[in-house]
């Protein structure tokens, strides 16, 4: 009898651990955005604060978009801080960031190593940089943190064995991805160093496509990418839209021409992407250091916003402070998005 009995125990066990498995799936979690952290003596010490803050937080993991320490205004006066780029301050960095508690996920700046050119303290080579930059902050197969989780890189895929900084992994069914797109015009303009960012950008597009096509394969709810350069969707509205969100600065009969940039292409393969994706994708950056929810990407094909595509960019110096991000299975948007102000870091010191 007893043996007749041990299948059905094992199969109710089973729908058991399934059942919970499936439960804790549906359940929503939150995580946390960072960047543009780090500028002078007196940001990094507001860095601990926010880790600080961070840390005392429940987050599945902590994503810095990049420029973590100061870029080409650097200066030798005592309130700016240890000079940026040297080997010294990546440790520094790299410290700091294991000193966060959680998960700990980094897509690099343009402060990080291409803007290293610029520091007129002393000579720096930003493609060295760039090689530094991938060893030290992106370990095979786990993100950084003190509990690190699994992610995949982009160096798996043939072709693509530098690129270990692309990076994507999901939770909760959502597609999380990190792309290697930074300010500074993402390095181009720069005759020696075009070339670098010809072929990283040829590499963040097919990460790109290949986001989306894995999200589509595993039935994803949503898709989250993560990147440090504002890509300026502004410059890619229709005229009307121009209009409306220009007209009471410069008039609308005259809307801002695009100026040359290295990102029409990221627009253009982002919103054909989200086209042929009908769920919620966020986009979340730094760079221009100021906080914002919004809606700008719209359709080459109707003209329209896309409802469904939402940007978001955190804070940066001298507002060292995070956004929180909730995601439901539940809510139809998926995402909520709330700024987070780490009081100590207030122009009033917490007061």
């Amino acid at each position: 009898m007893l043996r007749k009995l041990r299948p059905l125990l094992v199969a109710t066990l089973l729908l058991v651990f399934t059942g919970q498995f499936s439960n804790a799936q549906e359940r929503g979690f939150q995580f946390g955005l960072i960047g543009d952290t780090g500028y002078t003596a007196k940001g990094n010490q507001e860095f601990k604060n926010l880790v600080a803050r961070l840390n005392q937080n429940e987050l599945a993991f902590v994503v810095h978009i990049g420029d973590f320490q100061a870029g080409n205004g650097y200066s030798r006066s005592p309130s700016a801080g240890p000079m940026p780029c040297t080997d010294e301050s990546y440790q520094s960095v790299y410290d700091a960031f294991q000193s966060v508690r959680h998960p700990f996920i980094l897509t690099p700046g343009d402060n990080d190593w291409t803007d290293c050119s610029k520091v007129q303290a002393r000579k720096f080579d930003p493609l060295e940089l760039l090689v530094k930059v991938r060893n030290v902050f992106f370990p095979e197969g786990k993100s950084l943190g003190q509990n690190p989780m699994p992610v995949e890189s982009q160096s798996k895929e043939p072709g693509y064995a530098k690129f270990r900084e692309n990076l994507r992994w999901s939770m909760g069914g959502v597609t999380f991805a990190t792309l290697h797109i930074v300010g500074s015009n993402d390095n181009l303009g720069k005759a020696e160093l075009d070339a670098e960012h010809h072929e990283r950008k040829a590499a963040n597009i097919a990460w790109l496509r290949a986001v989306f096509a894995k999200a589509k394969e595993d039935n994803s709810p949503g898709v989250v990418l993560m990147s440090q350069a504002n890509p300026g969707f502004e410059n890619y509205w229709p005229a009307a839209a121009k209009g409306r969100y220009f007209g009471p600065f410069i008039g609308r009969g005259s809307p801002p021409a695009v100026p040359e940039n290295a990102f029409a292409d990221y627009i253009a393969a982002l919103g054909d992407e989200v086209e042929g994706f009908a769920k919620p994708v966020a986009y979340l950056h730094g760079d221009t250091h100021i906080h914002r929810i919004d809606k700008p990407l719209f359709s080459r094909k109707s003209g329209r916003l896309f409802e469904n595509f939402t940007r978001v960019e955190t804070f940066g110096a001298p507002d060292t402070h995070w956004v929180r991000v909730t995601i439901d299975p539940a809510d139809q948007q998926l995402f909520t998005f709330r700024g987070e102000i780490v009081q100590e870091n207030t122009a009033g010191g917490g007061v």
